[in-house]
């Protein structure tokens, strides 16, 4: 079920603005397989830190020229992000930093880009074409940052740490509706985990969750 920007945006309330990337992130993972524990991760990676108070990812965020910037509302980030794409400037987008230059053909506008759940669907549909392509979550995390290796290992490593930081799921408020959706990528076999909470750890005397 979509949710309209128009709806979303109503619906948030300062309160409620710190869960806004989460509740997205659960609806995209829950209709297209990936990984519940990297799609909220990634969020986090992505928006969580430089905006004053906000407890979880910030959905009115852009990157522009490597500075990222925190809007207090849609509408003022909205405003920022169509004044650049018209300037020609490209720039990452949303709570999952979707990049205008590379990207932008798959929305219909800028307030499709910006809008949590469709920012979201996007991230999800990418990172399963990413696992297709490599066959592991942890190079699928990283190519979604920078197909350079030492930069999107780097990118890889850090949604690991915040996957071991943030091993407790965040809880979907009963207003948001979820689709059942049968997960094609199980993250857990048979054996005792390595690291407590880790998609990238390995699980004792099998073999690892990601990689050979």
């Amino acid at each position: 079920m979509k949710l309209p920007f128009a709806i979303m945006v109503a619906s948030i309330s300062p309160a409620f603005a710190d869960d806004t990337c989460d509740v997205a992130a659960m609806q995209a993972a829950s209709e297209s397989g990936v990984p519940l524990p990297v799609m909220t991760a990634i969020t986090r990676a992505e928006t969580r830190t430089g905006r004053a108070g906000a407890a979880g990812p910030w959905p009115w965020t852009i990157n522009h020229a490597g500075q990222g910037e925190w809007f207090d509302t849609p509408d003022a980030a909205l405003d920022r992000i169509v004044a650049l794409v018209d300037s020609g400037e490209s720039l990452d987008v949303g709570c999952f930093q979707i990049n205008t230059h590379w990207h932008g053909h798959a929305f219909d506008s800028a307030k499709d880009m910006l809008d949590p759940l469709e920012n979201a669907r996007y991230a999800a549909r990418y990172l399963t074409e990413l696992f297709d392509e490599t066959g592991d979550w942890k190079a699928a995390v990283a190519a979604y940052h920078s197909r350079d290796p030492d930069r999107g290992a780097g990118y890889a490593d850090r949604v690991a740490a915040i996957m071991r930081e943030t091993d407790t799921p965040v809880a979907l408020p009963d207003a948001v509706p979820v689709l059942p959706r049968q997960n094609r990528f199980p993250l857990l076999v048979a054996g005792a985990p390595v690291s407590n909470g880790s998609l990238f750890g390995a699980v004792a005397a099998v073999a690892p969750l990601i990689g050979p």
